[in-house]
């Protein structure tokens, strides 16, 4: 799906939420009153996967009305639906952040992060530089298929819950429940926490 940006800017991390959201963003809320809560999944297996992760991560938190609040240790993890050796594993992470975007304009955000670090989305399950997807946002449930809420998938991935789980134990998934016990029905197989790597929060 291509996501419109702002006319003007060549490189999508400077502006990527249309200057009519940062100005609503701006002018209702500078100092992040009433913000929601927001869970990111990042994973990139392609290229320099530590480096990717920090830019995204330093992606966000440049984000008007967004502030980063933790991320999570790194995890290394088997890609999903392919056959085994036939890709580079995944670093994942998650990052825990509270915004005064609403969940669309969140979702422009996320995909020009992948933009900007040359994310191809021609292959179902194919490699990618990196993927940078909204797990929840505060408790909102919904099917539009635009942006599912949460993410239809986040209940049965060990590679989200359970550095989700390091970095807030008592985690709730909307309409799924506590992320420990998520993490207690789903395999670790092929999931493991990278302690030699560390994501740095944004100054």
């Amino acid at each position: 799906m291509t996501v419109p940006f702002t006319q003007g800017h060549s490189d999508p991390t400077v502006q990527p939420v249309p200057a009519s959201v940062v100005e609503q963003v701006d002018a209702a809320d500078t100092t992040l009153q009433n913000p929601k809560r927001a869970v990111i999944s990042l994973g990139s297996n392609l290229g320099n996967r530590l480096e990717t992760l920090q830019g995204a991560v330093d992606a966000l938190e440049d984000t008007p009305g967004v502030r980063i609040k933790a991320v999570s240790p790194v995890y290394e993890t088997e890609p999903w639906g392919v056959e085994p050796g036939t890709q580079p594993s995944y670093f994942n992470a998650i990052v825990v952040l509270r915004t005064t975007l609403p969940p669309s304009s969140l979702l422009e955000r996320a995909h020009a992060i992948e933009e900007a670090f040359n994310r191809v989305r021609d292959e179902r399950w194919g490699p990618r530089t990196i993927d940078v997807d909204i797990v929840s946002y505060a408790d909102v449930v919904s099917d539009d298929p635009y942006l599912t809420l949460p993410h239809p998938r986040a209940h049965e991935r060990a590679f989200v819950l359970a550095p989700w789980h390091d970095v807030d134990p008592e985690a709730q998934l909307p309409g799924r429940g506590p992320v420990a016990g998520l993490l207690t029905v789903v395999t670790r197989e092929g999931v493991e926490p990278r302690a030699d790597l560390e994501l740095r929060l944004p100054e």
